[in-house]
């Protein structure tokens, strides 16, 4: 069906309901947003569903949502899962609270229990809610740090990691399979509350929650004896962060944690910053304005769903707050664990740190430093999760850490997601314990960056919006793999890895290996002397994603490097 007869069966047919038909008569003589709505359906990928906000095939509205769940309805009934139920949890984003009730009582409706939280909760909860319930599928509704205008809904499977192969591409196969908005059931909320159907849960997966973020604490009487002195400037950037965080912090013993109050309360409008993103350094700049007038130790950020935290540390020496990638962060708390776990002789003989391919290869030599394996995954920490679940069913490996550069870690297996509150908490332990040996968590960093090297990274998003964007996006990548190159830069190329066609293809040998990972569109080029790069169009966003890695032996060569590399990159992409 082409474009313009979708817009018509939507504009006409009675399954839609008067004010979805309103919006799209008011788009009647705009044919290029007619198009940009209808042209295809909104894609359930592997991470489920996300786009703009809006009517139409190709937006994220009551009736693609719904959609999505019948499909998923249809697959826990095949999977005999109705009695387990499907938790479900949403954010502060426009919407989110519909969509979270459509999907409850769409599942209600066949026959599914769920589990709804009864306000807004982070995505990590959720995954510790599906654990702790039983249940056999999760939902959030979230578009994590996305703009103002998306929304998301991510799948959760029993081990309450999102859904990886084979069950991914079942699940999206059964979603495929409904072709026509009259399948999707639906059922009125007091029927569903009578039949037992629809549950509202809240406290006691909290304080559940709470409890096993405190499971995590090394050094609690550190936190005793310098947590009145620790001076923390904290913001949710309008998110789900703010209640889990400030009671976490409260409770272990924190005394001086300042809030920002513009960004304190959920605003889906997230009114005071153009993007929600703690890897965007404009997102810090009412935290930064706060900490310099508490002259606070450290300054962190949450995003929306509260699974990414961004972080700046004072630099006493300087008097200046530098800012973190997500690898310094995440590496910085790896650092800490280990070595109290070793001091404590708690550290596993058969431990594992994982983290994805284009995290920072300072993990590489942090995992040597502790005797523990050091494990790759593709980017997407659901494959830290499935990771997870293996070592558990295996005993092969034990988990002691994971993390992705995306500004997201895990800390303990409570749950399978990545979780930016009990990444708060584990780096206010740090920031106390180097306090009681007279550092700074910059102090920390830079000692960190002595002991390894100083490693780099970097991260450039070139946007490619619309219809032509998605085939400039595929070109890109296209040109990429028919041309390899042998140098980037002044770096010689010493393999490609190409996992989409399961190669990794050595520059001066030319043999050629399988890379060991499931298929997906990443080309990454290992280079001489401990340096990389890697190209991956984004999965939840229409952008083409750069990332660059390099070894120097101070800051400033490394910073230089970093730009040389990324420029180096983009010349050979053409873009």
């Amino acid at each position: 069906m082409e474009y313009l007869d979708k817009y018509n069966d939507w504009i006409s047919n009675k399954v839609f309901d008067e004010e979805t038909k309103k919006e799209l008569l008011n788009i009647k003589n705009n044919d290029k947003e007619i198009k940009d709505r209808f042209y295809k359906d909104l894609e359930f990928g592997t991470a489920g569903l996300r786009g703009i906000i809006g009517a139409g095939t190709n937006r994220m509205n009551r009736y693609t949502v719904t959609k999505a769940t019948q499909g998923l309805a249809n697959y826990i009934i095949k999977q005999d899962g109705k009695e387990k139920g499907v938790a479900i949890a949403y954010d502060s984003r426009h919407m989110s609270k519909e969509f979270s009730q459509w999907a409850a009582l769409c599942l209600n409706a066949n026959g599914i229990k769920t589990y709804r939280f009864e306000s807004l909760r982070p995505t990590p909860e959720l995954s510790f809610a599906v654990r702790k319930l039983g249940c056999i599928s999760g939902i959030v509704i979230t578009a994590s740090h996305n703009p103002k205008n998306y929304n998301g809904y991510k799948v959760y499977w029993e081990d309450g990691a999102q859904i990886t192969a084979p069950k991914d591409k079942e699940i999206i196969n059964e979603v495929n399979n409904v072709k026509d908005f009259e399948e999707i059931k639906m059922i009125d909320k007091e029927e569903a509350e009578l039949n037992g159907l629809y549950n509202i849960i809240g406290k006691e997966i909290d304080d559940a929650y709470i409890k096993e973020l405190k499971n995590q604490v090394i050094n609690p009487e550190v936190i005793k004896e310098m947590g009145k002195q620790i001076k923390i400037v904290y913001t949710p950037l309008h998110g789900t962060g703010n209640i889990p965080v400030q009671r976490i912090l409260k409770e272990l013993g924190f005394e001086n944690v300042y809030v920002v109050p513009e960004q304190e309360k959920p605003d889906p409008e997230f009114s005071t910053v153009k993007y929600p993103n703690p890897e965007d350094k404009k997102a810090f700049e009412l935290a930064l304005k706060l900490a310099k007038e508490k002259d606070a130790d450290i300054v962190l950020a949450t995003d929306p769903d509260a699974d990414r935290l961004g972080i700046y540390a004072k630099d006493t020496k300087t008097g200046r707050y530098m800012p973190y990638t997500g690898n310094m962060s995440a590496l910085l708390i790896a650092e800490y664990l280990f070595s109290q776990r070793k001091e404590k002789g708690t550290l596993s003989k058969n431990g594992v740190l994982i983290k994805t391919i284009v995290s920072s290869n300072l993990a590489d030599a942090i995992a040597k430093e502790y005797n523990l394996e050091l494990m790759e995954v593709l980017t997407g920490f659901k494959y830290i999760g499935e990771q997870i679940k293996l070592f558990e069913e295996t005993k092969k490996y034990t988990y002691e850490f994971g993390f992705e550069e995306s500004y997201g870690c895990l800390i303990g297996t409570y749950a399978r997601d990545k979780d930016a509150c009990v990444a708060v908490m584990s780096l206010c332990e740090a920031a106390c314990y180097y306090k009681s040996k007279g550092l700074t968590l910059w102090d920390q960093m830079i000692n960190i960056y002595k002991k390894y090297g100083f490693f780099k990274e970097d991260t450039i998003s070139l946007t490619f919006e619309g219809i032509e964007g998605a085939s400039k996006i595929n070109s890109i990548l296209e040109n990429l793999r028919k041309q390899l190159p042998d140098a980037i830069g002044k770096y010689k190329v010493m393999k490609v890895r190409d996992y989409l066609n399961d190669t990794v293809i050595n520059m001066e040998t030319k043999e050629i290996e399988n890379t060991g990972l499931p298929k997906s569109n990443v080309l990454y080029y290992d280079l001489e002397d401990n340096n990389w790069c890697c190209v991956r169009p984004s999965g939840t966003e229409p952008k083409v994603k750069i990332y660059v890695g390099v070894k120097a032996s101070s800051e400033e060569e490394a910073t230089k490097e970093v730009l040389d590399l990324e420029n180096a990159m983009k010349n050979i992409m053409g873009v």
